[in-house]
């Protein structure tokens, strides 16, 4: 079968591959379409990362491993006790993979598992192939209302949805997210789909600005041209927005976000931080503030997204801005994204075409 296998760094290759065998309690997915995430892209560009140059300890793969974390598909094998699927029905795929067996997912926390991995980034196979084997525990049902390309949105979308659930949202709170990327754009979407009174997004790019707009943020302002804190104390109409999602991850949007969040807000750590940051503790102690942090998601993140689509209540199909096969990977996908991401939001990776309820966006 066709693969897309990650070496190291700028060294993705389409080969041919044998099949994974779909063992007891496993599913066997023939992926249909894939996103294309900022983590494929630092892999691309300075991995490996996530990849894994020793041993996964739960994979037990090193690289090459197949990449693709971002999924659906049609269901087209089931392992010997799984009894909860049927073959042909439309899936996605949540790829966290965890140990079971430490602190973190004793308690409930698989997500940030010590052990914990990706499928598509920590071996496990991957989503960019004709067919991955996962665990029957990964896999969530689409609704026949919900296409397999919106389907593949899934996985941000929980990102978004895990970041929200952390945070004291309410119906009549004041939001600022720092960061119109992917995820600050799902977020917007999120809020949006919760019926949140007033969505601030911060972002320099005028495309993303415009992204966020159409998305249903109720204001979009520029902080190269704006002073953000002043500007989002004014919009609240009080001392600051109650929750401000940081998405950005530098110096300037930490100081920001502990700043200009009002006195106890809440600031939500959603980015990934590249190297340490100087940091005063007082910005949040003087305002009894709140700084929580968020990792990923968990399946009652991706179930609840599913709900939302499902229900028309979560709309986000316009996220999809580019759709290419699998052999334009490289060109046509990651190396877009770096070299034009003002353009796209999301790239979709068509691999496979059984079954498919498209959504019209190509």
């Amino acid at each position: 079968m066709r693969a897309a296998r990650f070496y190291g760094k700028e060294d993705i290759r389409i080969e041919n591959v044998a099949e994974q065998k779909c063992s007891a309690g496993q599913i066997r997915v023939a992926p249909a379409y894939v996103g294309i995430c900022g983590t494929d892209l630092h892999e691309f560009l300075g991995g490996p990362n996530f990849a894994p140059t020793n041993p996964h300890p739960v994979t037990q793969e090193t690289i090459p491993i197949t990449l693709g974390h971002e999924f659906s598909g049609v269901v087209t094998e089931l392992g010997p006790g799984v009894s909860s699927f049927l073959v042909g029905q439309q899936v996605v795929v949540q790829p966290t993979i965890y140990c079971d067996a430490c602190q973190a997912c004793r308690v409930g926390a698989e997500n940030v598992c010590s052990n914990g991995g990706f499928i598509g980034l920590s071996g496990g196979g991957g989503g960019l192939s004709d067919s991955v084997v996962v665990p029957e525990r990964a896999v969530l049902r689409l609704p026949d209302n919900v296409p397999l390309d919106v389907g593949a949105l899934v996985e941000p979308l929980s990102v978004a949805w895990h970041a929200i659930s952390a945070s004291p949202l309410a119906k009549d709170s004041v939001v600022l997210i720092l960061g119109g990327g992917p995820i600050g754009l799902a977020i917007v979407q999120c809020l949006v789909s919760l019926g949140t009174k007033k969505i601030i997004v911060s972002e320099v790019s005028s495309s993303r600005q415009r992204f966020a707009r159409e998305f249903g943020a109720h204001h979009v302002v520029d902080p190269k041209t704006y002073d953000l804190v002043a500007i989002s104390k004014e919009l609240s109409g009080s001392d600051g927005p109650n929750i401000v999602f940081d998405c950005a991850g530098v110096p300037a949007s930490l100081t920001t976000a502990c700043t200009a969040v009002k006195a106890r807000g809440t600031v939500v750590n959603v980015a990934i931080w590249e190297k340490e940051v100087p940091f005063n503790p007082n910005m949040l102690v003087f305002r009894e503030a709140k700084y929580t942090a968020v990792l990923g998601y968990q399946r009652k993140d991706f179930q609840a997204v599913i709900d939302q689509i499902a229900a028309g209540h979560l709309k986000p199909s316009k996220m999809i801005t580019s759709k290419i096969r699998l052999e334009d990977l490289v060109e046509g996908g990651i190396k877009a994204l770096i070299n034009d991401k003002e353009s796209h939001v999301k790239i979709l990776v068509e691999v496979g075409g059984m079954n498919r309820v498209d959504s019209g966006v190509h």
